[in-house]
């Protein structure tokens, strides 16, 4: 890329020009490395870029899954040895890392950058994993899982009317339907939805059945809450000037980011209404969710069911939104690489399906504590620039 990194362009747009999703399971034989070298050797043919024409490397995943010390490095052996690369890594979902990458792209001196996530959630115990997330004084002591809190949540979704435990089972029952279709969903989950029918009777029917289960952690049942998941997803990014000449040189179609962000809100959940999620609401006024035309799909990181309707409700999509047409984080949740799956689904539906304007939502931390909102685009428009709105970040 020397040719082309001569001279620091500020503030031309950025598009995903390349993208691969893992397959998913339950277990997976590979080891974390072997997952990233393949979505990154794919992700990099998929976008008609070579490895040394990649400008920075950003990577997003937790060294608490593998329960080592710095494991992430071991990663960076997907990548290669050689030629030495401008590195960085995020302690988080890939979307974080991509985030990092966007803006380094928009300051100029560099013009590609490759971004992956990676997750071996079946290497440890994610309800004790995850607990190391909470405040290390009063909540940590007392073992509040992740699922705990989900249900207190759950709980305050259905105290406040906004919705209904059959409402929460709708959810799951058409996550499982749209993972049936999905290639990259958990096999367990798509054959669970392929079990389906497609009538509104039997969906009605197959709700039922949901709801006859027994709670998990009251009120939720084992279809509200995801899959236990092995798998990374890599995404390449380019500036225009990049883009558009793969699209000449390749015939790829570039997907456009037209507005990038992410807002946290306080740690302590006790300090939140956990029935509305502002800090998603925020990241999608300051990505420019309201100007731009219409969402036709949004991918949603809801990691469980109930949090699909706050994350609806807090983004206000159109009645005619398609939601999770992948199925979303119930039919596959490889922790660290979720939001970035989210993000090349989005960018899927508009390479592989025709769409025009699509949204990718991913989030970090527990009961929706820090949300992040990528609009992607078929064509590329003025973009926003890092820093257009103010926010506790």
């Amino acid at each position: 890329m020397a040719a082309e990194t001569t001279g620091a362009v500020f503030g031309q747009p950025v598009a995903i020009v390349g993208y691969a999703i893992s397959e998913m399971s339950e277990f997976a034989e590979q080891t974390e490395v072997q997952l990233c070298l393949d979505v990154v050797s794919r992700a990099l043919a998929s976008s008609g870029l070579s490895r040394k024409e990649i400008d920075f490397t950003c990577s997003g995943s937790a060294d608490y899954l593998s329960g080592g010390t710095f494991t992430f490095v071991a990663n960076l052996d997907a990548v290669g040895a050689w030629p030495p690369i401008r590195e960085s890594h995020v302690e988080m979902d890939g979307a974080w890392a991509m985030h990092e990458a966007w803006v380094r792209l928009l300051i100029g001196e560099e013009r590609t950058a490759l971004v992956f996530g990676s997750g071996k959630s079946s290497t440890g115990e994610l309800s004790r994993v995850l607990t190391l997330q909470t405040d290390p004084y009063y909540l940590a002591p007392l073992g509040t899982d992740p699922v705990s809190l989900a249900a207190l949540q759950a709980r305050a979704l259905l105290d406040s009317g906004k919705a209904t435990e059959r409402d929460f089972a709708a959810v799951a029952a058409r996550a499982r339907r749209a993972a049936a279709d999905n290639p990259y969903a958990v096999p367990s989950v798509a054959a669970a939805g392929r079990g389906g029918v497609a009538t509104a009777t039997d969906l009605d029917a197959e709700i039922d059945a949901l709801l006859a289960a027994e709670p998990v952690r009251s009120p939720l049942r084992p279809h509200d809450l995801p899959p236990v998941t092995d798998g990374a997803c890599a995404v390449v990014l380019a500036t225009a000037d990049v883009a558009n000449r793969l699209a000449a040189e390749h015939g790829i179609v570039p997907v456009w980011i037209t507005g990038f962000e992410h807002f946290v809100e306080p740690h302590q959940p006790g300090m939140r209404d956990l029935t509305d999620s502002v800090s998603t609401r925020l990241a999608a006024q300051a990505a420019g969710i309201g100007s731009g035309g219409p969402v036709e799909v949004a991918e949603l990181s809801a990691t469980y069911s109930h949090e699909e309707i706050i994350l609806q409700g807090a983004l206000g999509l159109p009645d005619d939104c398609v939601v999770n047409p992948s199925g979303g984080a119930l039919a596959a949740n490889p922790v660290m690489a979720t939001g970035l799956v989210r993000i090349a689904e989005a960018a899927r539906a508009i390479r592989e399906r025709g769409h025009s304007r699509t949204l990718a939502h991913a989030t970090s931390g527990l009961c929706l504590q820090q949300n992040l909102v990528c609009l992607l685009s078929r064509e590329a428009g003025g973009g926003q620039q890092p820093g257009d709105e103010g926010g506790q970040r």
